[in-house]
């Protein structure tokens, strides 16, 4: 068994198509933002996340995502009026998805980082009053999922489908290689 630390429904829902038997426990890690290094912003809140999280023999998959735009992160918004400028902001542009991923066991752990590149469609206020009403964003970096209404939003991408959702199928692959392996003898 796998244990995600992370209450994500997009990182479970990936990993249960990708037939892995897992639980779910989140973790109140604290995430930290550092201006002009998206890959170590995501590398380091994973591992934090990953560290925060305690499972016993079992291996953890921790992972983090941000979008990056013309120099700035973007988290998750604080509330629908941050959505909505986001949205704004990243309308008719090209932006950078970043997620980091820890994984393995305490003391044991690899990272990775993948990255993605999205383009979205121009974007009226019509359309992001619509889209935040209908998907609530609040909980995704960057003010959107790619999979709950984004055609709304991208025209094009590159990169994984399932990083831009927050969890790359480089790191599905590679927690499946340690699911059913023993934990290592740190002692």
């Amino acid at each position: 068994m796998l244990i995600l630390a992370s209450k994500s429904p997009r990182r479970a829902k990936i990993l249960a198509a990708a037939g892995l038997e897992f639980e779910v426990r989140p973790t109140e890690a604290a995430e930290v933002s550092i201006p002009g290094d998206p890959e170590l912003t995501v590398r380091t809140n994973a591992l934090n996340k990953f560290r925060a999280c305690n499972g016993g023999d079992a291996p953890v998959l921790a992972a983090d995502t941000i979008v990056w735009f013309d120099g700035k992160i973007y988290g998750k918004p604080r509330d629908l009026i941050e959505a909505a400028q986001m949205l704004r902001e990243l309308g008719g542009n090209t932006h950078v998805v970043y997620t980091g991923v820890a994984v393995g066991w305490p003391g044991e752990e690899k990272t990775l980082v993948v990255k993605s590149e999205v383009t979205f469609r121009p974007l009226s206020e019509a359309d992001i009053a619509e889209y935040v009403a209908l998907a609530r964003p609040t909980d995704r970096a960057g003010a959107y999922d790619i999979d709950d209404h984004g055609e709304r939003l991208v025209a094009a991408y590159t990169g994984g489908y399932e990083n831009i959702m927050g969890l790359p199928l480089e790191a599905v692959d590679l927690a499946r290689s340690l699911v059913g392996s023993p934990a290592p003898d740190l002692g």
